[in-house]
Formats: C-alpha cells, structure tokens, sequence
C-alpha cells in the first residue's frame, strides 16, 4: 500500500519561510519523479516543483527564486523549502509520486499552508 504524508504547513505571515516534507512508504522512492503540487480555493490543482530520480528539478514560474525542493532517498522524504511566502501561495499542498516505469501516480492527502497577517 503506497502512502504519502505531508507534515508542516501552517499559518505563517507574508515575507516567512515553511518547509514541507512528504515521507513516502510503499514505493520504491528512489526511481519516482516526485512532486508537489497546491490548489487554492476555487482554482485548480497546479504544479509547483518536481524532482526526478537524477535530481533535475522543474519549477512553476510564480515560485522560481523562493521554493526549493529537495529529497533524501535514505529517509524516503521529499521536501519543500518555501521562503518569501505571499498570501498568493495560500494553498492546500499536495505531495505527489509518479512511477517513470508505468502510468501509477500517487497523491498525498494535502497540507494547509496560509499566508496571512
């Protein structure tokens, strides 16, 4: 059984830093593209960074510069280092893995992150 569990999002004022983990069980951590992804009340779900098994990383435009993600294949954790937070960055995040050998993708149950004074 594959299960993703994010940790620390929180309320946090503008100009903060959060980080994010995601510890993943049931897969083989070290060959997926893992991921985060948010989605804001009304709007859709949207990347925010990923980093495949090599260590390349892509991120969404609005967040290059002040999110980083990073991962640590002997914990089988994938986190998200968040810095010069904006109330635009208030979303649920969601940890995602995606198997480079087949279609299976992964969801986390999501965290909260609020940006607000």
């Amino acid at each position: 059984q594959v299960l993703l569990a994010e940790s620390g999002g929180a309320l946090v004022q503008p100009g903060g830093s959060l980080r994010l983990s995601c510890a993943a069980s049931g897969i083989i951590f070290s060959t997926y593209t893992m991921g985060w992804y948010r989605q804001a009340p009304g709007k859709q779900r949207e990347l925010v960074a990923t980093i495949k098994r090599d260590g390349i990383t892509n991120y969404a435009n609005s967040i290059k510069g002040r999110f980083t993600i990073s991962n640590d294949n002997a914990k089988n954790t994938v986190y998200l280092q968040m810095n010069s937070l904006k109330s635009d960055d208030t979303a649920v995040y969601y940890c995602n893995a995606q198997s480079p050998f087949s279609n299976n993708v992964y969801w986390g149950q999501g965290t909260q992150v609020t940006v607000s004074s």
